[in-house]
């Protein structure tokens, strides 16, 4: 088994996957209006708008009151990193 993705929903997709952006220094790969990805070297973030969650089963996830995903980010220099994202 290989780790494909953490996914996120989100109901504003267009202000998250900019925030991922910024964040993670990559740029999103828009597979459709309502999905895309982030790929970086050790993980890939996906971003689904909550008309996704369809396509699993209705009520499996919700925008903004799912608390069990932890993303953790590995970077060179926390204060640096703390810095530049801080606004």
């Amino acid at each position: 088994m290989k780790f494909a993705s953490t996914r996120l929903i989100a109901a504003d997709i267009n202000t998250m996957v900019a925030f991922y952006e910024l964040v993670t220094e990559q740029p999103a790969e828009w597979l459709a209006p309502q999905f895309a990805e982030i790929v970086t070297p050790s993980a890939t973030l996906a971003i689904g708008s909550a008309e996704t969650v369809a396509l699993f089963r209705e009520g499996t996830a919700e925008p903004g009151a799912n608390r069990t995903a932890i993303l953790e980010f590995r970077v060179d220099d926390v204060d640096a990193a703390f810095a530049r994202l801080k606004n």
